[in-house]
């Protein structure tokens, strides 16, 4: 039989649905590639004993999309949509000395997405480079993702990568994953994400809450719009926009409170019993999580656009649209305010008398902010910041769009966790094979490897306490 490919688009007015699905028979085989519209998309493979039974599942799957307003369309003729990119300024530091910069690594392209904890640093910028780096500034990986990085989170082991193509990336193996795929019409600006559970902020002031098997849960459209702001914790979702931050029930999106910021909300940090809201109108606010009261006000010299705290919350910082960085004590009195001398820090994070920056001229930047380095850099006195570079000689780590990118084993080897993909309730899932797992929970796998019957083996796997397992490390296909 020759082969066969069928091209179907959906694209709605008014910022809906703009994806593409196609379906190729090729003999007994069956391909399926989908994904927004302008993008490669994700792709699934299956196999059939018969050729007549692998066209009959062909057509089952575009008679199912024509029936939802999928409709016959040439492939290019309608462009991908366009997607919003932070437009942010940076004026000179008014400050009259310049921070003690350890080490600077230039990413090439502005960089709002960071993590960092206590084996390496993250960084992502607009192009879709992802590095990570030791905290002595020495490049260890690099990850070519599809499309810009809206910002860096983690959720225990895991790191994800949330991009402008609506993908959000798992980063925590060698093979990068689209772990979750957001909806066409959410415009990704932030993301924060807890045992599995996504939380994604958009450009319209709206907040979608995606469970582990990338399936949705609930929206809320908050007041204000331009969400720079989701974070979450076991009690309320955070979501700060242009009036303010509301908090959310995490189970149904009920509102708990309301509370209005001074200022448009643009960047948002969270320690155990209190939020910071970053605001346009040059100052950081701590709100107390179970009420949304204004605890204390950081008052800067331009619009903030980012924060973060030591772990304790006795010291805040702040990085604002004048290539300033701040400390504030507790309460609200500022201790120092310094030159970045690489722009604006769009992120930042604390750790270990540390304040890590990612800047609008794309830099990763070390401070030291001990006490000792900020007195002597207040006297004239910092220490010559080495230039990282980035080594030629590193592979670079692309996502794996369909099971053929997996590398395969002919047996699991010691210690590894045999799972399988099966049909239920008409959707794939994958669940445990191996012994000494509950055999009904769920596995969170990416959707784009799943195939029918296939077997995997994975490093580990993790009880969630929304009963399913994590996987952890490499997965490679059993043949």
């Amino acid at each position: 039989m020759a082969r066969e490919t069928t091209y179907l688009e959906l694209s709605q007015d008014g910022g809906g649905a703009h994806k593409f699905y196609e379906v190729t028979v090729d003999g007994t085989a069956v391909s399926v590639r989908y994904g927004r519209i302008g993008a490669s998309g994700q792709v699934q493979s299956s196999s059939f004993p018969t050729e007549d039974k692998a066209r009959a599942a062909a057509a089952k799957k575009i008679g199912e999309k024509v029936r939802k307003g999928y409709a016959p369309a040439v492939q290019g003729q309608r462009a991908a949509r366009p997607v919003t990119r932070r437009q942010v300024s940076s004026a000179p530091s008014t400050a009259r000395a310049t921070a003690p910069v350890l080490w600077r690594f230039r990413t090439g392209a502005a960089a709002f997405g960071i993590h960092v904890d206590e084996e390496r640093c993250w960084v992502g910028n607009q192009a879709g480079d992802v590095y990570t780096l030791s905290h002595g500034g020495e490049v260890l990986a690099r990850y070519q993702l599809p499309d810009g990085v809206k910002c860096l989170v983690a959720d225990d082991f895991w790191i994800y990568a949330g991009c402008d193509d609506g993908g959000v990336y798992d980063l925590s193996s060698k093979l990068p994953f689209k772990a979750y795929d957001i909806a066409d019409d959410v415009d990704i600006f932030w993301l924060d994400i807890r045992e599995g559970v996504l939380n994604v902020a958009d450009a319209a002031g709206g907040l979608t809450v995606i469970d582990h098997e990338d399936e949705f849960q609930w929206s809320r459209k908050s007041a204000g719009a331009h969400a720079w702001m989701v974070r979450a914790d076991a009690d309320a979702v955070y979501h700060g926009h242009a009036s303010g931050v509301t908090a959310y029930a995490p189970d149904g999106g009920g509102e708990l409170w309301h509370t209005r910021t001074d200022g448009g909300v643009l960047f948002g940090w969270q320690e155990d019993r209190a939020v910071y809201a970053g605001t346009g109108r040059h100052s950081v606010q701590r709100l107390a999580k179970h009420t949304g009261a204004i605890t204390a006000t950081y008052r800067c010299d331009a619009a903030v656009y980012s924060c973060a705290t030591s772990p304790d919350g006795r010291h805040v910082f702040a990085g604002d649209s004048s290539s300033s960085v701040y400390c504030f004590d507790a309460d609200g009195r500022r201790l120092w305010k310094l030159r970045t001398g690489s722009g604006s820090a769009l992120s930042m994070q604390y750790l270990d008398e540390r304040l890590y920056l990612v800047t609008t001229d794309g830099s990763l930047v070390c401070v030291d902010a001990s006490e000792a380095a900020i007195t002597a850099a207040q006297q004239g006195s910092v220490p010559t910041a080495v230039d990282v570079k980035s080594a030629a000689a590193l592979p670079v780590y692309t996502p794996a769009a369909s099971v053929a990118a997996v590398a395969t084993v002919s047996a699991a080897p010691a210690g590894g966790v045999v799972v399988e993909c099966v049909q239920q309730g008409g959707r794939l899932r994958v669940h445990v094979v191996s012994g000494g797992y509950e055999p009904t929970w769920n596995v969170q796998f990416p959707r784009g490897i799943r195939e029918p019957g296939a077997r995997y083996v994975v490093d580990g796997l993790h009880a969630a306490s929304g009963g399913f397992y994590r996987v952890r490390g490499e997965i490679r296909r059993l043949v």
